[in-house]
């Protein structure tokens, strides 16, 4: 087999899989389409460990499959680019996405759309592999709208629900806001390098770097802080960076298999991934990397607080999610690309299982979310409850977790950052550490721990979920507590990514290796800043847990701007929901009925009738009046010609 053909199989085995279960779902039945689902996409794992096992052999391929389009000099291509961070993201996209797959058997077992779920899922891995693996803008763009598509499709799953297709109509808006940025940058790639593949502008933009463009009001602007900027709004509607972070804690209203496959492997990872990809173009201005610092340290630190007032186990990880990447996005914005992506990675695995282990807490609480009416679900759910706290370990950055070498990795990249800004994101990804810590085992603490706050019907009928639930999240466990060890030392030494990211970011100043970081973690801020976060969720939460209350008492006001989540959502409800509503009212009374309907067409109605009214009189019917008419003409006539 080429390998060509190989990488075409790896989304195309998704895309087939989701056409199987969608078009033939009803007709094969239930097990047989899931069979075919989760088939497609573990073939699609399968050969992605293949192909990532021959890259890391030193095989590296880019070039085009299919000429999709020929407009002058200029080829619209689809093509694939496989290098080793293309490699990475396929192997953890498919092995998510598998995970996922087998876990919602048990989770969508009873719901009449269990298919139609099926062939959205594993249409939604096709979109993202195509995303990833493409070698030009074009293709880029393509993978990216599909995600945005199947992202709105699968968050209104249940569109009986009001909330459900509110929140995808939100998603969707909002999304369209950064694409807009982002088509706008791909033009701007266009016209000033005269091409779409990423290795033709990678290579012409040193020699670009210095070339302006007119600004508004006489100012000029450099031409790749403009593409960068752009390109960047796309990244932050995609993964959820503020100002546009306002529809992904909404995006829960969708099955929680789909929030896991959202939130930790696919459509908000597509930000950071392009981010990472362009890093030859972001490296080549300042301003740019200015900008994604401090957006990321702003939605790492906000995000953060946000989480701590959040009730719904879900919308608790949600949260976490948006605090993270934000974490992400400091990384890039210090030119830690690689750091960035090995948080990505290892994000992915932790938050994925907690997504899996929140799912598993919902179906035996039947479906209730409210973590005020959980409470000592350990002894019933050992294995969930084990999972989970694995999960939150990695999350809260305790070594040896994965989550501990990557966001370790993060704060001393910013640390020793040059990136104006710098400083401010430093003290923000250190204060998002302690809550980080507090608000992962605040999930813990009211979740599994203490007296149980349910009703009496539910704690009869608690107990732990079947092993196609179970399963996913033993196998996601593993990962999350190895993953950073075994990779820390090849992605800080360069050897991981090679050239396929710009290197640099990686401070010289502590011993950036597994060993390194274990040795340095007891005597580091960020390890006693978790610790504290921790104790202090313990104190909250399990020995005085009167002291919330008494906090919120306190502290009303901050308390009421966190759970309001800083007035974002209201804001852009009465500025662009209800000015656009209040806009299309005026235009509809004004412009429509009064303006075109009221004084064009019947105003010019009206004209016709009044001067037919006036010129039918003219028709009398008698002929010495037509004469008259003409002999009054004639001697006008003559006395022009006579008189001029």
């Amino acid at each position: 087999m080429s390998r060509e053909l190989l990488y075409l199989l790896i989304p195309l085995s998704c895309l087939a899989a989701a056409l199987v279960a969608g078009f033939l779902g009803l007709r094969i039945g239930r097990v047989n389409a899931h069979r075919a689902a989760i088939g497609g996409v573990g073939l699609a794992f399968v050969l992605s460990c293949v192909v990532a096992w021959d890259v890391f052999s030193g095989n590296h391929f880019n070039g085009a499959v299919y000429t999709w389009a020929i407009s002058g000099e200029t080829h619209f291509d689809i093509g694939f680019l496989i290098d080793p961070l293309s490699a990475v993201m396929m192997v953890i996209v498919t092995f998510v996405s598998l995970m996922v797959h087998i876990y919602t058997i048990g989770y969508m077992a009873e719901d009449p759309g269990y298919t139609r779920f099926f062939s959205y899922i594993a249409l939604f891995t096709f979109a993202m592999l195509m995303l990833v693996m493409s070698n030009n803008f074009l293709q880029l763009f393509f993978g990216w709208e599909a995600v945005g598509l199947v992202s709105y499709l699968l968050i209104g799953f249940w569109y009986e629900r009001d909330s459900a297709i509110r929140a995808n109509m939100k998603a969707f808006l909002v999304n369209r806001v950064g694409d807009f940025g982002f088509i706008l940058g791909i033009g701007a790639v266009l016209a000033l390098f005269g091409s779409l593949d990423y290795q033709s502008v990678f290579d012409a933009a040193p020699a670009v770097a210095d070339r302006t463009a007119q600004g508004p009001f006489g100012s000029e602007w450099h031409w790749l802080t403009l593409i960068c900027l752009l390109l960047f709004v796309g990244a932050m509607g995609k993964s959820a960076q503020v100002p546009l972070h306002v529809w992904l804690p909404d995006s829960m209203e969708g099955p929680t298999p789909i929030s896991a496959l959202i939130h930790a492997a696919t459509m908000v990872t597509a930000g950071i991934f392009l981010v990472a990809r362009m890093s030859p173009l972001f490296e080549l201005s300042s301003t740019a990397l200015s900008v994604v610092l401090i957006v990321g340290a702003l939605t790492a630190l906000l995000m953060a607080f946000v989480a701590l007032v959040q009730t719904d186990i879900k919308r608790v990880v949600a949260y976490s999610t948006l605090s993270q990447l934000g974490y992400m996005t400091v990384a890039l914005g210090a030119s830690a690309y690689s750091v960035a992506i090995f948080h990505l990675a290892t994000h992915a695995f932790f938050k994925a299982l907690l997504f899996l282990a929140a799912g598993s807490v919902i179906i035996a609480m039947h479906h209730e979310q409210d973590m005020r009416r959980m409470g000592g679900l350990r002894k019933v759910m050992p294995v969930t409850y084990l999972t989970c706290v694995i999960g939150s370990l990695a999350l809260a950055g305790i070594p040896p977790f994965a989550g501990f070498f990557s966001k370790d990795a993060i704060i001393e990249a910013v640390h020793y950052s040059a990136t104006p800004g710098a400083e401010f994101a430093y003290a923000a990804v250190l204060i998002g550490v302690v809550l980080t810590a507090f608000y992962s085992f605040r999930l813990v603490f009211m979740t599994f721990h203490g007296e149980g706050r349910m009703d009496s019907t539910t704690r009869e009928h608690l107990h732990e979920s079947p092993k196609v639930v179970t399963v996913p999240l033993i196998a996601l466990a593993v990962p999350s507590v190895l993953a950073g060890l075994l990779f820390v030392n090849v992605t800080m030494d360069g050897s991981l990514f090679g050239n396929s990211i710009v290197p640099g970011g990686a401070p010289e100043a502590l011993d950036m290796t597994a060993r390194g970081m274990l040795v340095h973690a007891p005597f580091a801020a960020p390890f006693w800043l978790a610790i504290l976060g921790i104790a202090g969720a313990w104190v909250c939460y399990l020995w005085k847990p009167e002291l919330p209350g008494k906090v919120v008492k306190q502290w009303g006001g901050i308390y009421r701007v966190l759970d309001k989540k800083y007035g974002f959502d209201e804001f852009y409800q009465r500025v662009f929901a209800d000015g656009a509503r209040g806009l299309g009212e005026v235009l509809s009374e004004w412009g429509d009925r009064r303006l075109i309907d009221g004084w064009l067409v019947n105003g010019a109605a009206r004209v016709v009738a009044r001067t037919a009214s006036v010129v039918r009189h003219v028709q009398s019917g008698l002929v010495y009046h037509y004469a008259f008419v003409m002999i009054i003409g004639l001697v006008a006539l003559m006395s022009w010609f006579l008189f001029r």
